[in-house]
């Protein structure tokens, strides 16, 4: 029997801007390959919830937190395989056919998989801030939360699954995954995953040393909860 999917989206407050993530989903859904798909809200005041029962997606309530709400969505979930995306997360076409092969595929039992990087933005410099993180994870095996990540559920288990950290779940999660099955195990797909580009409106060379410092501090022990009151100031 093929194998298939449980989406999990983190929301909040996410009405205006998951519809795309939601299209991309339609053609496998349709197919057979996505079995569930799960909001995990953290405390909207928006109609998200209105747009899970139009859609026909699980709706569960937890607390406020990315880690905690992925945490949290993982108990409902019915599939083999996990993949979890953000809620402005645009999958480019054909990424369905490739994630059904690497599924059913018994040698990517214990492995992992991430999408190629890209902005919605067409801009030179958006492009270039695409190949540093093509560069981050060919080098360092590091690929963020916005690139999606693909685990099959029994795996998500046995690794202990998402922390509930205010902030760097995503790096943290990431480096249990490689230690526990190596980093050659966690595999970058063709597809790419198209995200937006408006938390870089402030310029992509501020952000990208924002995010750099707060990555730095992390690796060098700062409790996330502490990171995360300036993060978010």
């Amino acid at each position: 029997m093929r194998k298939k999917l449980t989406i999990l989206i983190p929301c909040f407050n996410s009405a205006g801007r998951i519809m795309p993530t939601l299209n991309c989903l339609v053609e496998a859904i349709s197919g057979g390959l996505i079995k569930q798909v799960i909001f995990a809200d953290g405390g909207s005041s928006d109609i998200i919830e209105d747009i899970a029962d139009e859609v026909g997606a699980d709706f569960v309530r937890t607390p406020k937190g990315r880690g905690l709400q992925f945490k949290i969505g993982v108990i409902y979930a019915k599939a083999e395989w996990l993949l979890f995306l953000h809620d402005d997360s645009i999958l480019e076409d054909g990424w369905d056919a490739e994630l059904n092969v690497f599924i059913n595929d018994e040698a990517n039992a214990r492995k992992c998989a991430y999408f190629r990087h890209a902005f919605d933005d067409k801009t030179l410099a958006a492009k270039i801030v695409s190949f540093g993180v093509y560069l981050r994870c060919k080098i360092f095996a590091l690929p963020y939360g916005d690139q999606g990540l693909l685990i099959s559920r029994e795996l998500y288990e046995e690794i202990g699954g998402f922390s509930s950290l205010p902030l760097m779940e995503d790096v943290e999660f990431i480096e249990r995954i490689k230690a526990h099955i190596g980093r050659k195990n966690l595999i970058m797909l063709n597809s790419k995953l198209v995200t937006s580009a408006n938390k870089y409106e402030a310029g992509y060379i501020k952000r990208i040393l924002r995010n750099f410092k707060y990555l730095m501090v992390y690796k060098m022990g700062k409790d996330p909860k502490e990171i995360a009151k300036t993060y978010y100031k």
